[in-house]
């Protein structure tokens, strides 16, 4: 098998694991995954402003389940990757060298913040190669502060995503994807028409549609709110709520004025 092979087996085999076998995860292969993540992930100006939280602590992961919304994989698998933008460490050393103080702006928190998504990808890549299961925690932006309050993080330090990390207690299918005319653009950015959007869309607005009516709970929330479409549950205040993301978009902007990022 060739290096592309393994390569594109792997990148085929993914799926957000959340239901977990309580076994531990060796620490120094979860090391030895986060050190190979940083070496093969690309780093705005080799500055590395990123730092990983590794929380098994049963207490902490208990509060944690609490700013992530109570999900329950987070108690079952055994450890939670906190995946941090940090540029306290580069002001740290700059201001040991006597260098002119910066990367307290809107611009270095993209730059780390970007450093931190790139090396928690590659790192979830690198312990799905081991057999671990991993699910990304978008709750994570939504509570960053109350998240950078509880794990000690310093000014100019913020978390940007989560992975709960553990032994997969399932083999869910494959999620489907959307087809590459939907996204890949030759030359120019192509704006879709109304004929690419139902080309595109169609199959996944059945799939998805069915996939949550096959719950009984969501069954019944859909039809509650009268969600019937996948497109209307998208926006309901039950999934991603304008109304709900303006607020959190408030919060994060005073995290990052309150932590140094914003003026």
């Amino acid at each position: 098998m060739t290096d592309a092979d393994a390569v594109h087996r792997l990148l085929q085999a993914h799926r957000s694991i959340r239901s977990f076998r309580q076994d531990p995860v060796d620490d120094a292969l979860v090391d030895a995954s986060l050190i190979d993540a940083l070496q093969g992930s690309s780093s705005s100006g080799n500055l590395n402003m990123v730092s990983v939280i590794k929380t098994r602590d049963e207490g902490l992961r208990r509060q944690l389940h609490t700013l992530h919304g109570e999900q329950d994989m987070i108690l079952q698998a055994p450890l939670l990757l906190t995946f941090c933008a940090d540029t306290h460490r580069t002001r740290t050393w700059l201001a040991q060298r006597g260098a002119r103080l910066g990367f307290s702006d809107l611009v270095s928190w993209h730059v780390a913040s970007f450093d931190a998504m790139i090396i928690a990808q590659t790192a979830a890549l690198a312990l799905e190669s081991r057999g671990l299961g991993i699910c990304y925690m978008g709750t994570t932006l939504f509570s960053m502060a109350a998240i950078a309050a509880l794990l000690d993080c310093p000014d100019h330090v913020l978390p940007v995503t989560t992975l709960v990390v553990g032994w997969p207690d399932e083999a869910p299918a494959q999620r489907d994807r959307l087809p590459a005319s939907a996204w890949i653009h030759d030359e120019r950015y192509q704006r879709p028409d109304a004929a690419s959007i139902e080309r595109d869309f169609r199959d996944r607005d059945e799939r998805g549609k069915a996939r949550y009516l096959a719950v009984p709970h969501m069954a019944e929330q859909w039809q509650a709110l009268g969600i019937d479409s996948l497109a209307h549950y998208y926006t309901s205040p039950i999934k991603y709520d304008p109304d709900v993301f303006a607020e959190f978009s408030a919060d994060i902007e005073r995290a990052l004025r309150r932590n140094g990022f914003l003026a």
